[in-house]
């Protein structure tokens, strides 16, 4: 895959983290989000006016240029399905240029995604290692879990689920 030309609004970036995901990684985080979750940490990111916008190029070099002292890339947000025209093209090409593995949070269900008629969205679900899915519920919470915030999320092997075709839970 050569040159992305496509641009993608994005909330923030860091360029190394140990809370977004198993390992030293990379965290992209997308404007846009239509869940409106109760005590959303990243509220501000709801917005799609919320950001900068970035060539899908300068996000992929500026990731690279953290590797391989970052195991992985974590897409998260705002809500990165909502984004998944540009994302699964990201993914992809960090897929066929590192060894990095690629996690991602999203507000929706792992069989929301998997059932869609969006094309995209299934584009980006293959390109992905690892889906933390299900909104913040405020009921749920629990600051005890690893890279959860509520209960009812789920930290899935997406690979795994797509070859069974069942879940596969991974206990982290």
């Amino acid at each position: 895959m050569g040159c992305l030309k496509e641009k993608i609004k994005v909330a923030g970036f860091l360029e190394n983290s140990l809370v977004n995901g198993d390992g030293i990684r990379s965290v992209l985080f997308v404007s846009g989000c239509t869940h409106n979750c109760e005590e959303c940490h990243n509220k501000a990111m709801q917005s799609r006016e919320y950001g900068e916008l970035v060539g899908l190029d300068n996000v992929y070099e500026r990731i690279m240029r953290n590797y391989p002292l970052i195991n992985g890339v974590t897409f998260s947000g705002g809500e990165p399905f909502e984004n998944s025209d540009a994302l699964y093209k990201l993914a992809r090409k960090i897929k066929n240029n590192s060894d990095m593995n690629i996690w991602c949070y999203t507000g929706y269900k792992y069989e929301e995604l998997m059932n869609s008629d969006k094309s995209e969205w299934k584009e980006l679900l293959k390109s992905i290692d690892v889906l933390i899915d299900g909104k913040f519920i405020r009921e749920f919470k629990d600051e005890s879990l690893r890279y959860r915030g509520s209960k009812n999320q789920r930290i899935i092997n997406v690979q795994k689920s797509i070859v069974s075709n069942r879940i596969i839970k991974l206990d982290i």
